[in-house]
């Protein structure tokens, strides 16, 4: 939903949630870079399998989406803190914290 002001708010019905500062263009475009070579290791992983290729090599490549994936994670979660985090703070919002070391723990 908007507020006129171009920003989303939550969304009511389906609790989706909405980041107060956009990411840029060039974050945008990076994060999509990553997701789609992502997409195309586990294309590969796929195909893989279907060639009855050795299970070891297919292990190291899941462990390669594995790290691909780790990685995404690490620069969405700095974004996060530097944004999202810090707007919280600023607001006087300090159980943003609890939020933040949920995320950490997810993300190990």
């Amino acid at each position: 939903m908007d507020d006129n002001t171009g920003k989303k708010e939550q969304c009511e019905a389906c609790m989706c949630r909405y980041k107060a500062t956009p990411r840029t263009e060039d974050e945008t475009a990076a994060l999509k870079k990553r997701i789609n070579r992502i997409i195309g290791q586990l294309g590969g992983i796929g195909n893989m399998i279907d060639d009855n290729r050795y299970c070891g090599d297919i292990l190291i490549q899941i462990s390669a989406v594995e790290k691909a994936l780790q990685s995404l994670g690490c620069m969405i979660m700095k974004n996060h803190l530097e944004t999202c985090v810090t707007e919280q703070i600023k607001n006087g919002n300090e159980e943003i914290m609890d939020e933040v070391m949920e995320l950490f723990k997810r993300l190990s």
